[in-house]
This record gives structure tokens, sequence and C-alpha cells, in this order.
């Protein structure tokens, strides 16, 4: 089922719900910065969560290429996260919400559900944060000087989608200061819950080590998969096929 919910500033945010018979668990699923919520890793942790049992919320958060409201330019960590707190709030108020529930996102996706289990670690029963953003001071690392210095004095940045091409995606440089506010680091002692980490070793955005940074603090039970020759957003059969894999044999070694 789609529906269309308002967020606390009465914004449109567009938010599928699998709801599953007799359901085992109830797991939030979200994209990374200017994806949406029918891209193909996407559909792919949903679907892991769903044949697992359980019922499945994906939604498209504002100033994202989706169905909800915003532009693209005034993407943040902050506006992202503010959605997806909107979002779980809303489904409190369903009759198929149920606590702990699972989170699992992407990239920018990755860092708001951990802030989220930071900052509830009761409601969270299971955590996978995937290529993650772990920190602001690890993204600038990973964009470089020269494009730092080029996104500032230019005041935005701009490429096209891979999951939609033909669609130019233009990041203003607000998002890069706002991203410098949040660092997982900080409260990862809260992550106790079990977490699954994926990344590919191709990927020059949240590459291997950033992610092996955070992997290596956390203080409960963990997982770590680097995926040969995959990049940061996974397209490829052979990437989702084993991503799939390893999501559904975490959700059943922990429900």
């Amino acid at each position: 089922m789609k529906t269309f919910i308002q967020n606390r500033n009465n914004k449109k945010i567009s938010v599928i719900i699998e709801e599953t018979a007799n359901q085992k668990g109830l797991a939030f699923v979200m994209h990374g910065q200017g994806g949406f919520k029918e891209q193909a890793h996407i559909q792919t942790f949903a679907d892991a969560f769903k044949n697992n049992g359980l019922t499945v919320v994906r939604f498209d958060t504002r100033n994202t290429i989706g169905e909800s409201e915003g532009k693209m330019e005034d993407a943040s960590v902050t506006s992202y996260y503010q959605d997806l707190e909107d979002v779980i709030n809303w489904a409190k108020t369903q009759s198929w919400y149920q606590e702990p529930f699972w989170l699992a996102g992407h990239s920018l996706g990755g860092i708001c559900i951990s802030l989220y289990a930071e900052k509830y670690p009761e409601q969270t029963k299971g955590l996978a944060p995937i290529s993650t953003s772990v920190s602001g001071k690890l993204a600038w690392e990973a964009y470089g000087p020269q494009v730092i210095e080029e996104w500032k004095k230019v005041g935005y940045k701009e490429s096209e989608s891979s999951s939609k091409p033909g669609v130019m995606k233009r990041v203003n440089w607000a998002n890069m200061e706002d991203i410098l506010k949040y660092n997982l680091l900080d409260n990862v002692d809260r992550l106790t819950m079990p977490v699954l980490m994926i990344v590919g070793d191709k990927d020059t955005s949240t590459p291997p080590n950033h992610q092996q940074t955070l992997f290596e603090k956390l203080p409960g039970k963990k997982e770590l998969h680097i995926i040969k020759g995959a990049p940061h957003t996974f397209k490829a059969p052979e990437h989702l096929k084993e991503i799939k894999d390893i999501f559904d044999k975490w959700i059943k070694g922990n429900l």
C-alpha cells in the first residue's frame, strides 16, 4: 500500500507499507542522498525482511528525486533524519506497529538510522547501516580538497543520477556544513543491538576503511561484509543477490 503522510512541517512524504499477515516484526528501510524508495538495493533490503515475515515500511524523504515534497538542493542529514522520525512517529499510530523494530538504510540513510538507534536504542531490534556515512569529517575527507574547494566556491555540487539517468542532482554547500555536525562515533557505545554493515570494495564515497572505523568501535554483535567489485550504489544483479543472502542470514539469526 502506498500513502502520503504529513511531516512536522506539513510537507508531503510518500510511504509504501508492505504489510505481512502474522508479522514477525517491523522494519523501516531508508534510501540515501538523492535516492528513492524504489531503487534496486532499497527494494533488496526490503524484500529480505518481507521474506522473513516482517512488515516493511519504505519512504521517500523530502528533498530528493522521489515522490515527496522539497528540492534536492535542500537535502541534509538534518532534514532526512527528521523525516525518519516523523515516519516512525506516524507508524506508531498504525495497527501493524511493533517494537522493537529493525532499521536499514543506505549512505545518508545509514547515518540517519544509526543516529536514531543511538537516541532510541530500546526501540531498535537490529540495525543495518549499509555503505553508511560515518561522520562529516570522514565525508569531507572522501570528497577531497579539490571537490570541496570547488563546491564551496560555486555554492553547489551537481551530478547525474545513476538510478534515474538524465536527472541532475544538485546539492547546496549547506549540506556539507550540516553533515559536519554529525559523528556516529560520539555515541557508538549506545549501538548495542545486532549491527549489519555492508560496503563495496570500489566505494569511494563511504569506503571500506570508513566502515572499518565504525565497525571496530561497535560494542555488540556485529558483521561487516565487503562486496567485491561493487561501487557505492549497488545495481549489478550478482551484488544484489549477495546482499540479499547476507541480509537473509542476518535476519534469521536475530529474529
